[in-house]
């Protein structure tokens, strides 16, 4: 399609930048998590809560985040969300102790579920092409999680807290552009009810997407949560580690998986992404060294970056017509099951370093027969179709029956 067939191409920019910006703010902490361990004198699973707070209000604020733009309109609940976020990482810059810190992350998790309960609805609304606007957005976010890292590594050689407090200054700049560029969409829509939400729960495709991205998730913040730990380098080191893994998400996103799923599919593509991330779950748990360890994490990566190309347009396909439900009810299973994993991965890590990947590996494979079971269901509800559906296959090439009267 036609980019100039895009009457609102400067809001979309913006809110896209703004995304950008929100996710640069959670990868920032990746690689001073060891340096902030060290300054407060706190153990491993202590530190995850800094990653464990922020995703669980994260999860739990869509819903309200979500019934909140129904009444009160997408750009004034985004904006609020944006000046939460950036007041937040400004006060933890400020903070003594993990007790501070983990509450001010709450708080940033809250304005990002404000503004992830409705950015992605406004893209879609906004924009005439689903497709491209939901693959900017998903490349906005890998972008994100790779120069967040970047600048982690970069300001915290310098002291833990500079990331924190830059990152508050980005959000008080994109404060300003959402102010200024965001725009409701055309069609006021209707205000939206919790029961609508959990009403999309009933839908077998949806929730077969709800457990399969439950399982990835985990996996995901088992990596971004608990690795930065496992690799026992130095800020910028692992500033740059993050940073290559961080390029391979991107690369997922915007270079191969769209470009898979128009050749075999969005749920086949999901597949290739989960089988790839269990392969990488194992070469971390049986690592022999640092490079090794440092190789695989791009790999994930990038197999981490097909999945996202995908699952949002999934949800946004297989669940209620009316997007903010899909996206509220996709959400909070997508970051509920995310917020236990960094604390879990620290709390195994007291009794081996390779058992949170081993758990890791163990909740992605139930998620992997869950998508062998039941991702027909997926495919069938989104339009394609499975290659191993032989049910599918052999009433695909069975001789029509003619027509005639029935006896």
């Amino acid at each position: 399609m036609d980019r100039r067939s895009e009457p609102n191409r400067s809001a979309i920019y913006a809110t896209t930048l703004v995304a950008f910006l929100a996710i640069a703010g959670i990868a920032v902490v990746d690689p001073i998590l060891p340096a902030i361990g060290e300054a407060i004198g706190v153990t491993a699973w202590q530190v995850e809560m800094l990653f464990t707070a922020y995703i669980a209000v994260m999860a739990v604020g869509m819903i309200p985040a979500t019934l909140a733009s129904g009444r009160l309109g997408f750009k004034p609940v985004l904006v609020t969300g944006v000046s939460v976020v950036g007041l937040a990482a400004i006060g933890a810059s400020f903070s003594n102790d993990i007790v501070q810190l983990s509450v001010l992350r709450g708080v940033w998790g809250l304005g990002n579920a404000m503004f992830f309960a409705t950015a992605m609805v406004v893209l879609v609304n906004l924009a005439n092409d689903r497709e491209w606007v939901v693959g900017l957005f998903e490349t906005a976010l890998g972008l994100g999680f790779a120069v967040g890292p970047l600048i982690g590594g970069l300001l915290g050689e310098v002291s833990w807290r500079l990331p924190f407090f830059v990152c508050g200054v980005f959000m008080v700049l994109a404060l300003g552009v959402a102010a200024r560029k965001l725009r409701e969409p055309a069609h006021k829509q209707q205000p939206v009810r919790v029961g609508q939400i959990f009403a999309t729960y009933r839908r077998p495709a949806f929730v077969t997407l709800c457990v399969v991205t439950a399982a990835y998730n985990f996996v995901f913040f088992v990596v971004l949560g608990y690795t930065p730990l496992f690799l026992r380098l130095d800020v910028i080191p692992l500033g740059l580690a993050f940073t290559g893994w961080g390029l391979g998400l991107a690369a997922g996103i915007l270079l191969i998986g769209h470009r898979l799923a128009h050749r075999i599919g969005a749920v086949q593509t999901v597949g290739v992404a989960l089988l790839g991330l269990l392969v990488c779950m194992v070469l971390f748990a049986t690592s022999t060294g640092t490079a090794m360890s440092l190789v695989v994490l791009v790999v994930a990566g990038l197999f981490m970056g097909l999945a996202n190309a995908n699952l949002t347009d999934l949800a946004l396909g297989l669940g209620s017509a009316d997007r903010r439900v899909a996206t509220g009810a996709f959400n909070l299973v997508r970051w509920g099951a995310a917020a236990p994993a960094p604390i879990i991965s620290g709390k195994l890590a007291e009794h081996s370093l390779a058992l949170p990947f081993w758990v890791g590996f163990g909740v992605l494979a139930a998620g992997v027969l869950a998508y062998l079971a039941f991702g027909h269901l997926m495919a069938a509800g989104y339009g394609e179709r499975m290659i191993w559906n032989r049910a599918a296959r052999r009433a695909e090439h069975a001789p029509e029956e003619p027509v005639g009267e029935a006896y």
